[in-house]
């Protein structure tokens, strides 16, 4: 246990060498706690960890620190993500001492998507920080043990310090332009304290491809676990969507077509997520997939299962 940071299933998996596996659970748009069990029933034995998205594309949802307790009752991992663009550094540090009170072990750090995608374009947004300074903080409040105002982690004078062990996530986009940024920005969040990267969702397999062999080249492969995102599209639509209107992700004509002539566009979707992974398993430096079935919960098992990534490693 010496070596564990912060002594997750995900990070126990990492350090097994096993090929790491997660998921993501979106929380729902009320308060309602069966849609969240429901959703954790697909996913339990299938991942090693759960993501719980903050209010993803901007859109209210229930707070991934909610959702994340009801997914750890329900005998799941959950890795909770906070943004920067709904709180100040008070709140986010708030936020991680409750969520780890609470039993999370596991955050990932991100900016957040500008309000103005959302369904509240005229709230105001924070950004007090963003995700580079919020892996920074989380690292120093674990490893250093106090705030970023330099203040211990205590309630008094002679009260011990109790400090919130969290195994630091961060997200990496391959795909956005100028392109040989990308890796620039990674080295920034590996030598902020990243534990575990994990990607947008991957469609043009050659530019990830290429945007690995750049990651190995500065070495960041063996200072950060890099799990690769994948998405199953449902349809033709879906893929031409993603192409054409989610910023910094591509989508080859291949795909698009594939999908088009499919009897059952759905399967073939997932069939393409399949071979995606297996692809993917034979990348030097992948050490995991993260797998964002968008509202398809319930075919997570069959994705999994077909990638040959079943049963999951007890560690």
């Amino acid at each position: 246990m010496s070596e564990l940071k912060a002594g997750s299933n995900l990070e126990k998996v990492f350090l097994a060498g096993h090929f790491a596996v997660t998921a993501e659970l979106g929380p729902p748009k009320s308060a309602d706690v069966e849609e969240v069990k429901t959703n954790a029933a697909h996913l339990k034995g299938y991942a090693d960890a759960v993501n719980i998205t903050d209010n993803q594309t901007a859109i209210a949802r229930m707070s991934s620190i909610a959702a994340g307790t009801l997914v750890l009752r329900e005998g799941l991992e959950p890795v909770i993500q906070i943004t920067c663009r709904d709180r100040n550094r008070l709140a986010i540090q708030a936020d991680i001492l409750g969520a780890y009170a609470l039993g999370i072990k596991n955050i990932l750090c991100l900016t957040g998507d500008h309000q103005k995608f959302g369904n509240h374009p005229g709230c105001k947004n924070v950004f007090d920080m963003d995700s580079v300074q919020l892996i920074g903080t989380i690292k120093q409040m674990r490893d250093e043990k106090t705030f970023i105002n330099g203040e211990e982690i205590k309630n008094s004078k002679t009260a011990p310090v109790v400090e919130p062990r969290i195994f630091i996530g961060g997200a990496a986009n391959p795909f956005g332009d100028p392109f040989e940024f990308r890796v620039i920005r990674l080295s920034k969040k590996v030598k902020a304290g990243v534990d575990f990267i994990q990607t947008q969702c991957i469609y043009d397999m050659d530019r990830f491809k290429e945007w690995m062999k750049q990651v190995r080249d500065r070495g960041l492969h063996e200072k950060v676990k890099i799990m690769a995102g994948v998405t199953p599209l449902k349809s033709a639509r879906m893929a031409e969507y993603m192409r054409d209107k989610v910023a910094g992700l591509t989508v080859p004509d291949q795909i698009i077509e594939r999908m088009a002539k499919a009897e059952n566009a759905g399967a073939e979707g997932r069939k393409i997520c399949i071979e995606q992974i297996e692809e993917i398993r034979d990348i030097e430096g992948v050490a995991g997939v993260h797998l964002m079935a968008i509202a398809w919960e319930r075919f997570v098992p069959e994705i999994i299962e077909g990638a040959g990534l079943y049963p999951r490693p007890e560690v």
